[in-house]
Formats: C-alpha cells, structure tokens, sequence
C-alpha cells in the first residue's frame, strides 16, 4: 500500500474502520478508497462489513444527518429528493470512451474518456468537504456463486447507503474470501450527494453527472440524490455487467424471474420476463398464486448445458403509484406492516404516516412531501399544482418479507433452470397476447427486438406512438444494439434445453376502445405457456409463431378466472393482422439502422425474409388472418 494512502486512510477513519480494509489484503481496494479520500476530502470514513451492527450504524445515521425521517411504523421512513431530482438523468448518464471506440458507441450517448474524465474529477474535486462518508461491499447476484460480481461502494449519502443494504447482499465475508487472481475484479462506484440545502437536498443539480466506464467497471455519480442516479448497483451496475457479459459470453438482461405453479401437477416452472415500463413486468412477477425471484434484473449463465438464471437484487425499488389493496395486495400488505421500508417522494401526514397517489385511502389535506410544507392546491413556481405525492415516488423492500417469494430459487448458488422467457410490449391493434416462438432466434428477432411501447393520451400528450425497445433494455445496453442481439442469440443457442419464448400483448383493444381483457387474464396467457412447456397443448400457426386453439383457453379461464371467454373475443384477440405487423417490423429495421448502422446484415435479411412471408400470407389468406386459417 501507498504509505501516503496509509498515513490518509488512517487519519480519517476509525482503528476498527481500517483494519477492516487492511484484513481483505486487497491493493485495489486500498488505492480505490485511499485515492478518493483524498480527492473528494470527506471528514470521515466508516468501513462497513457484513455485521447487524453495521447495517443499524447506517439506519442510525441516516436519521441523525436528516436524510430519512422516521415514520409512525418505527422501523419505516420516509426519504425526500430536491424538486428536480426525482427521476432518472438520461442526459446527464454517459459512457466515458477511449477514442478508437468513440464511433461505434456514438448512439449511446457516450463521451471521449479523457474530456469525460477530466470533467468528472474536476466536479467531484472536494466534493464531500466536511461530510462523513461511508464504504460498503456488495455482490451482484448470491455471494460465492459462478454469477457473483463483487463490488465496493463509497459515498457521502447514508440513505443511499441505507437503500444498497435493503437492496443487495452485503459481502464483506466474498471480498475476504476472494483468491489472489480474483482481487483485482471487482465494480467501484464513487457517489457524492454534492452541497446540501437545509432540507438535506443536492443544490448543483446543473452538475450532476452520472459517468460510467465500462472500460474500467467504475460508476462516478455526482450532485445526485434520486436512487435511480445515485444507487449505483441497480442500472449503474447493470450497464457494467451488460458490457461485461457481452465480453465473457453471458448475458444480463432487465426481466424478472419468477416461478409458475400447477398445484395439480405438483409442478413449478422458472419464467424469466422482460417488458418496457408501464407493460405489465412487476404485475405479471406478482401474479397471485405463482412466486417470484426477483422483479427487475436477472443474470443468465450456461452451467452444465443449463440455462439458469439468478435474480441480481436482494430487494426492490419499486414505484408506489397505485400500488393498492385491489391491484397489488402482496405489496400493499407489506408496506403497512412495521418493517424496514424506505419512502421515497411521498406525503407524510400529519399522522406521521405515508399517503401515495392512487393508495385507494383517503389523505390528509396537508403534510411534507418532496415540495415541502404542502397542503392541498399549493402551486410550484410555475404555477402547477403540486400533488401529494410525485407520480415516481418509490419504496425499498426486501423481496423476502413477500409471502409469495420462493426462498429455495432467491438463495440458490447456482441460480434456477429456466424453461420460459416472455417478452411483452403495449400496443392496442398489432400483438396477440401470448403468441409461442418456433425457436430461440425467431424469439428474439420477431418477440425481443420488436418490442414497443404505445402512448396513451392521457399519459404522454401523443396517443398511439409506438417507442421501440428491444428486449426492454434499451436504456442500458452499454454496447451496439446490433452486437447485444447477437449476443442474445448465440447464448441462447449454447445450451441444451433452450428455454421457450413467448411473446405477450395485455392492452388489445375492441371496436369500442376498451381492453379486451381483465388485468388478471395474464394468468391465464402464463399457465397456457406453461402448459406448451410441458407438451400439454396443440397449437394454431401464424406467419410469426403458435397461438393457443380456443377450447384450451376457455378451460384456463374458467379455472383461474371463474370467468366466460367467449370465442368471439378469442378471435378477435388472436386474428394476425399483416399490415399492422408489416409496419412493426419496418419500424425495427429503421429504429436498428438508426441506433446501429453496424448491425450485422443477417438481422436485416432476417426481417426481410419475415416480412415477405407476411406479405405472402395476406395475399393468399388477406389482411385479417382468424385462428387456424393460415398453413405455414
């Protein structure tokens, strides 16, 4: 160790603090802490293990420094962001990038390595003045595992601190344990809150800067408070391990694992999902009657020919707008017992309880929230009124506290076998709503990288424009898209029993407007995947898959449901219209041309050959296509 980081470190942290980094015998670890201690200057420095002792110190601190208040449940609190910090910073979030990769990575938003870096240092310069700062370690997935990433986080934010420990396994006992070639291979993240306000909020929100280089695996964050850009081990990390993955021959990939259970077969089998925002993901992992693994980020590995998948997280950071009794009652529950949960961005009454849009109870007329000292009409500075609570306000739950977690597939080292991948986009005229892929690559050229997201009016001012977002990931793909599909594909390929990929449509909508379904019919699409799985159901073809036949349909949703479905509603459900998906596949190709210009042509002639199949089948069977009209 550098004798000047020696002589630093222990000037600023406790005798306990540094014999805690000096017992992992780790150099890049030292230089790692010992060079941003004398960078960015905090007071002090709390090193953190695995202990109850030290996870209390960070809850404790949180609530002295005034980043979390307590709730009237005392084991739950409530954080609040500055007014302008509650989402994530797309345009501030870049790639730093040596030069020779610059071109490749335009689309990216990414940024020349030394500008970018020269930048970062200069605004994280002093930047933790006066402040305490604390370093934890955590893995990415169960500790000591094949799918293990280690990772070291230092910042100035105890309640960002607070949130990793709900959110990730902690893992001091892995880096202790890591063998000499393993030392150096770990993620860093370096976060600073920036100068604070009275109310314990960034102030230089004009340099907030979210920086990352996956050259180096290291996260810089900035001036910046909302979990979304400033918990670095949620997308932070995965943009890191996507890059990674894409290097080593695995794939991390943004979609929930979760288990379907056939009570009847004594059956259980591991879907994994991936779907944009506002599609359908944390409501189809929380299916009633089924468990779950993890909502948000899974790694996939080929072990023993199997594909097998962890879930990375160890809790969720989940949006709590109309989160409710009646829609998601397994959450709901949770979050009104006395347990450890952090509010983000919501009301605390004067009850000192918390109150969130779309709750289903009534609220208090005033309180604090995210603005302040709020009552109901207050206006911002603009002159728009301000809500309760804001529309991505958040809680941070361990996912074990849920009744429906399956414990064996949450702890398991080696991950579950998965059988099932679902893809599922929003569109009102285009997608059926579980439609079977032939085969691995068809799932992902016709499924995954199709995927779109339809605007509604009453949401985003543009009624049906249809956002692409192939494999629901694209925010975080930190290599060419053209590339990261291909990837895809090869992995998919490499093992023995390729899971079956489905592609899934909840929001269809009849002549006169509305869903044609309930929001628990993803149920029944789930279990008639499952049964496919297994060899239970004969199918229809189409020009892009297999659909369900309606007989097996109307028992699934009599069973599950206790519902009617009509079979005029399956046709109209499961009729292949042409143009429409003529026009989805046109709109790939654009989008992929935009973003990749490298693309591999075989992607491309892919598309084509599809499309050309379509446009075939609506010349000999027309534009609508009804079940069980078209022979492939």
């Amino acid at each position: 160790m550098s004798t000047n980081y020696e002589t630093l470190l222990r000037g600023r942290m406790s005798d306990e603090s540094f014999n805690k980094l000096e017992a992992l015998k780790n150099q890049k670890v030292m230089d790692f802490v010992g060079s941003f201690i004398e960078h960015c200057d905090p007071a002090s420095v709390y090193v953190c293990n695995d202990s109850e002792k030290d996870v209390q110190y960070i809850r404790d601190q949180a609530l002295a420094l005034g980043e979390e208040k307590q709730l009237a449940n005392s084991k739950q609190t409530i954080h609040w962001d500055g007014y302008g910090d509650q989402a994530r910073d797309k345009k501030s979030t870049r790639f730093l990038v040596y030069k020779e990769n610059l071109e490749k990575m335009k689309s990216l938003n990414s940024l020349d390595y030394e500008q970018g870096y020269e930048e970062i240092m200069s605004v994280s310069k002093g930047i933790m003045k006066g402040k305490p700062a604390v370093v934890q370690f955590f893995a990415e997935g169960p500790t000591e595992s094949p799918f293990t990433i280690p990772c070291i986080q230092f910042t100035d934010s105890f309640y960002v601190a607070h949130s990793e420990f709900i959110l990730y396994r902690s893992a001091y006992s892995h880096f202790l344990k890591m063998k000499d070639a393993e030392k150096d291979q770990f993620f860093r993240f370096i976060h600073s809150a920036g100068v604070l306000d009275e109310r314990g909020n960034s102030i230089n929100l004009d340099k907030r800067r979210i920086y990352m280089d996956t050259q180096n695996n290291i996260v810089y964050s900035m001036n910046a408070q909302y979990a979304g850009n400033s918990v670095g081990l949620k997308k932070h990390s995965m943009r890191l391990a996507i890059n990674k993955a894409g290097q080593e021959g695995w794939l991390c990939e943004h979609m929930f694992v979760m288990a379907a259970m056939d009570e009847e077969k004594d059956r259980k089998t591991y879907f994994c999902g991936a779907y944009p925002s506002a599609c359908g993901k944390t409501s189809t992992a929380m299916i009633p009657g089924e468990q779950i693994v993890g909502d948000d980020i899974a790694y996939f590995r080929n072990i023993d020919g199997e594909f097998r998948a962890v879930n990375v997280e160890n809790g969720m950071f989940g949006i709590i707008k109309d989160v409710n009794a009646n829609d998601d009652p397994v959450i709901f529950e949770n979050l009104k017992k006395n347990q450890e949960v952090i509010f983000s961005n919501v009301l605390m009454g004067p009850d000192n309880q918390p109150y969130w849009l779309g709750m289903g109870e009534d609220a208090p007329k005033e309180g604090l929230n995210h603005f302040g000292k709020w009552h109901e009409g207050i206006k911002d500075e603009k002159g728009n009124t301000v809500g309760l609570a804001h529309g991505n306000a958040r809680y941070t739950m361990r996912l074990d506290y849920l009744d429906n977690i399956d414990s064996e597939g949450f702890n398991a080292k080696d991950g579950v076998k998965v059988e099932g991948i679902l893809y599922g986009g929003r569109d009102s005229d285009t997608t059926v709503p579980v439609e079977e892929s032939p085969n691995w690559r068809d799932g992902i050229l016709l499924k995954a990288a199709t995927l779109e997201s339809e605007t509604t009016s009453a949401t985003l001012g543009a009624e049906g424009v249809r956002n692409p977002s192939p494999m629901a990931n694209l925010d975080f793909v930190s290599y060419p898209l053209g590339e990261y599909t291909m990837n895809n594909i090869k992995f998919g390929e490499s093992v023995k029993d390729t899971p079956k990929i489905f592609s899934n449509n909840y929001f269809m909508r009849g002549a006169d407007g509305n869903f044609m379904t309930s929001k628990l019919a993803k149920k029944v699409w789930l279990h008639w995947a499952d049964g496919r799985i297994h060899g239970e159901y004969e199918t229809f073809d189409t020009p892009t898959g297999k659909i369900p036949k309606y007989a097996d349909l109307a028992v699934l949703f009599k069973k599950y449901l206790g519902e009617t479905f009509t079979e005029e509603d399956y046709i109209y459900l499961f009729t292949f219209r042409c143009t429409k998906w003529i026009e989805k596949l046109e709109r790939t190709k654009a989008f992929y041309t935009k973003m990749d210009p490298n693309t591999p042509a075989e992607i491309f002639e892919y598309w084509d050959a599809a499309i050309a199949k379509i446009q075939a089948a609506k010349e000999k069977y027309g534009n609508l296509i009804k079940p069980g009209e078209f022979k492939g």
